[in-house]
């Protein structure tokens, strides 16, 4: 089988390796159909990642068909149409037995600190394996993943119907939480540095848009909310001055989400967040979303296949990646199919 290794910063070789067949009794063998690139994929390849040891298989945002089972799988059958949970717990600490598996002590990503997706097959254990639908194309049903993380940061954000919201970001994200606010009935405005993103932030029923290179965000925040503020923010950037703007953008009793992992300070003050009783909340990959966000697909409820900016072919990876890295404004999601 090809498989798709990261072998050292912007260098992708695809190899020809021998299938193992052997599967654990809870095991499932899924023959890879699509994967999409995500940003994380792009910081691992241009080696940010000092967590990451290479050679690696990247590849989190995965849709196949299922070539085998093992002997005690009960759910999914050879045949099946599946995406895969990304998210690696230990399952048996405290904080999974509440129900928390993505922020386990010990968690990790699959294409991160394990092999992922880019390859043309791989074994995941069935508790991580969901079934779709024929109606869901390979393609956007790789994009189930990237949604299940949007779907995650609105239901951290408690976001509902009548909602003023505001999403700092147009990137893939940023678009995935803007279709979810909507499907919610929530009113949005986005706002990025690239205006083609913003025109499709449009196509996919943004309220307003606002290009923050060359417009005041907060005067644009003062007008889209009668100069109430934000009932939620959502920073789907994840830079430290963006959780200060995300506070100044803030509603009284705002709901206010990140996700980002930068190390520096932000300068908030506490008497900001005791004025407005703010929610500084966390959001961090999904935590068993997929079946909402593959309901809501199926259902055409969410319709995101607007995001597939390009598609190539696994022998292409390494072009794609090239490509992706060279020219980000032109791409919003780039997809690697087998």
């Amino acid at each position: 089988m090809r498989v798709a290794k990261l072998v050292a910063p912007k260098k992708i070789e695809v190899f020809e390796e021998n299938l193992d067949q052997n599967l654990n009794e809870k095991d499932v063998l899924i023959k890879v159909k699509a994967v999409a690139i995500c940003g994380t994929d792009l910081h691992i390849y241009k080696g940010e990642r000092s967590d990451v040891e290479l050679p690696r298989v990247m590849g989190h945002e995965i849709s196949g068909e299922v070539e085998a089972v093992g002997s005690k799988v009960e759910n999914i059958k050879v045949g099946d149409r599946v995406v895969v949970d990304p998210v690696v717990s230990c399952g048996v600490c405290h904080v999974c037995k509440k129900g928390h598996h993505n922020v386990c002590a010990s968690v990790g990503c699959l294409g991160v600190h394990v092999d992922g997706g880019f390859q043309d097959y791989i074994k995941m254990p069935e508790e991580r394996v969901y079934k779709f639908s024929a109606s869901i194309p390979w393609n956007e049903a790789a994009l189930i993943e990237p949604l299940a993380c949007a779907a995650q940061m609105v239901e951290r954000g408690r976001v509902q119907a009548g909602d003023k919201v505001v999403i700092i970001g147009a990137g893939a994200i940023g678009l995935s939480v803007l279709l979810a606010c909507k499907l919610l009935g929530a009113e949005v405005l986005i706002s990025d540095m690239i205006e083609s993103r913003l025109e499709l932030a449009k196509k996919m029923n943004a309220d307003v848009v606002v290009n923050s290179k060359v417009q005041d965000i907060k005067e644009e925040v003062k007008l889209f909310t009668d100069g109430l503020g934000a009932d939620v923010v959502l920073d789907a950037v994840g830079y430290a001055k963006l959780l200060e703007l995300s506070v100044e953008l803030a509603a009284p009793t705002a709901r206010v989400v990140v996700i980002g992992f930068d190390g520096n300070s932000a300068s908030i003050p506490q008497v900001v967040i005791t004025k407005k009783e703010l929610e500084i909340i966390g959001s961090r990959m999904n935590n068993h979303k997929f079946p909402q966000v593959i309901k809501w697909i199926e259902n055409k409820q969410l319709h995101a296949k607007d995001m597939i900016s390009s598609v190539y072919d696994i022998k292409d990876i390494d072009v794609a990646f090239s490509n992706v890295v060279s020219n980000p404004n032109d791409v919003v999601k780039a997809v690697i199919t087998f």
